[in-house]
């Protein structure tokens, strides 16, 4: 027979020491107990069923397996006793309720257990290399967890078909890969390249940027640009980045609305990609800082996004709260009851500017490396990554750092060693996750770039866990109500315990995924099983660090759902008796310690 500790909320017999200590000068009369519920210690015993079910890779036959026995005392009763046993033991029933986890992650688990997941969660941008149904299955086979599409390319047709594929990958595989969408942004951008796939300027060349419209075809070595004023505030001598300074050219004439520019740094020009220019050491903002944040083109790739079901919308050069904070309001008049994440791409002056009440406004964040190196001098840039980083985890947002992580890799089938050490780095920074752009919309290796970042991510994640480098970091209290001040604490105790015990791993139950994300928030060294009801919220805990998101119905009564999780687990071979592993909900504000029956 193995122990379990619960600490469960509400108590009802609430001691004065247990007051949070602004309560000690008022009088008892004025404390409403029911109002503050508060932590008590109770032991409960638990215990295997004699017979154990034979494990089975089906869903349908695990459903139909017997359940494990785990016997619990009621809430506020003691431990059960002996000559209660039997009665408890007959009210435990066989519950035919299946479970949905990640195919991949389920192989994992049974293969080399619970140390095997990985953390760090990995996110491929969709282009023409990565479309069809077969290349979506081969990345969510090589891990990935979440699929961006990028409104600058491609058409919502087409949009609309790769959301389609990934939806059936989902229900036909078994996947819960979620669905970012990333909006263009009224920043000076590209034009199409007259429907070509991407032009290379050489160095020495004479290119033409122009506000001119074609209705025919466009004169060689000649460029759209989105932004009519942009004839007139580009001076001579100025110098043009496209692309965060993929490519660079020198601004030599101008005539009309035609700017002349000679390529400095050769490189791949990309269609819609975003303009930069800088003038003596700084960025020339002029009237392109005053462009709304979201335009009007925007506003209808929102519209799309809403009417088919995306999970997340990011939203590009953010300079403010206050465009998330219409955004979001907009997102739940006309969502139909889905939630959509919001994420805020950090790529501008102004984004670093306002960065807390940005993020804290937001659903999460982008570090945008490729526009903000445009914005900012590139050695500022790792700082600015690190700033952010620890600025999300502190309010409890999840992260992605992204933008030319393995550059290299669109035309190469290996990165730099330089490319691999960037990528260590933001692992080892604890991001929540990590983003392929080119290298996986229109490279030539995007599985083999996928492969590097997770194979990098497990090995820095091995290196932290050896290092003991798990150690608790101070973070910043966030709860502003004290029932979320309680769920903060709880979770916070269970990381502790995770780490100091050695526990295999944390298990949740959540309907809104906030209490997985504030465990989540903690990195604890071992993963973070969170179960929920809703196949939209297990889908939006995939871009979270550690977070295993099962899709399970449950009830308010945790010693059914351990019963029921138990059960389901050991049947398709993804946890073993003894497995020792701490269980939190958010129903009823519990945390219990104990071995798997």
């Amino acid at each position: 027979m193995s122990q379990s500790i619960q600490f469960s909320t509400p108590s009802r017999t609430p001691h004065l020491l247990n007051l949070p200590h602004s309560q000690f000068n008022r009088p008892l009369s004025s404390i409403s107990f029911r109002r503050f519920p508060l932590t008590t210690i109770k032991y409960t015993s638990i215990r295997a069923s004699s017979s154990s079910p034979s494990p089975s890779p089906d869903l349908d036959s695990s459903s139909s397996s017997s359940s494990s026995q785990v016997l619990l005392s009621p809430n506020g009763t003691g431990a059960v006793k002996s000559d209660e046993r039997s009665v408890v033991a007959t009210a435990v029933t066989t519950d035919t309720a299946g479970i949905e986890v990640d195919t991949v992650t389920e192989a994992e688990l049974k293969e080399n257990g619970f140390r095997s997941t990985r953390r760090t969660k990995l996110i491929c941008t969709i282009g023409p290399a990565t479309c069809g149904f077969d290349q979506l299955e081969a990345l969510a086979v090589g891990g990935m967890n979440v699929a961006r599409l990028n409104m600058c390319h491609g058409t919502r047709d087409w949009h609309r078909g790769v959301i389609r594929s990934v939806r059936r990958l989902n229900e036909e595989k078994g996947f819960a890969v979620a669905i970012m969408m990333d909006t263009e942004g009224s920043e000076i951008h590209m034009g199409d390249l007259g429907g070509e796939s991407s032009a290379k300027a050489e160095d020495g060349e004479i290119w033409t940027f122009t506000v001119r419209a074609f209705d025919s075809s466009r004169p060689e070595r000649t460029i759209s640009v989105s932004y009519d004023g942009f004839a007139e505030d580009v001076r001579v001598g100025d110098e043009l980045l496209v692309d965060g300074g993929m490519v660079r050219f020198e601004v030599i004439e101008k005539i009309g609305p035609d700017v002349k520019c000679l390529c400095t740094d050769p490189g791949l020009l990309l269609p819609r990609a975003n303009l930069t220019f800088w003038r003596d050491g700084s960025l020339v903002r002029e009237r392109n800082a005053m462009l709304p944040t979201i335009s009007s083109k925007d506003w209808l790739d929102i519209d799309f996004g809403i009417a088919e079901g995306v999970d997340f919308i990011a939203v590009s050069f953010v300079k403010s709260a206050e465009v998330i904070n219409h955004l979001k309001s907009y997102l739940a008049a006309r969502s139909r009851g889905g939630e959509i994440g919001v994420i805020a791409k950090i790529e501008s002056i102004d984004s670093l500017t306002n960065l807390e009440e940005i993020i804290l406004a937001s659903d999460g964040a982008m570090v945008a490396r490729g526009d903000l190196g445009a914005q900012i001098p590139l050695e500022q840039v790792p700082a600015a990554q690190q700033r952010i980083v620890q600025v999300c985890r502190g309010l409890n947002k999840p992260v992605i750092v992204a933008s030319q992580l393995l550059e290299s890799m669109i035309e190469y089938p290996t990165p730099t060693r330089a490319e691999v050490a960037d990528v260590s780095e933001a692992v080892r920074q604890r991001s929540d996750a990590l983003m392929l752009s080119g290298e996986s919309a229109m490279g030539q290796f995007p599985d083999k770039a996928l492969t590097v970042l997770r194979t990098v991510s497990l090995r820095i994640e091995r290196w932290w866990r050896e290092e003991k480098r798990h150690e608790s970091v101070p973070l910043q209290a966030i709860g502003s109500t004290f029932s979320d001040k309680i769920s903060e604490e709880i979770c916070n105790s269970a990381a502790k315990m995770a780490n100091n015990l050695g526990v295999d791993a944390v298990f949740v139950y959540t309907t809104s995924g906030h209490m997985a994300s504030l465990v989540s928030r903690c990195r604890p060294d071992c993963p973070i099983f969170a179960f929920t009801t809703t196949t939209s919220v297990r889908r939006r805990l995939n871009l979270q660090w550690g977070l295993i998101p099962f899709r399970l119905s449950f009830s308010d009564d945790m010693e059914s759902n351990l019963n029921k999780t138990f059960s389901l687990l050991k049947s398709r071979g993804m946890i073993k008796s003894g497995d020792l592993v701490i269980a939190v909900s958010d129903m009823l504000q519990s945390i219990q310690v104990m071995n798997v029956p």
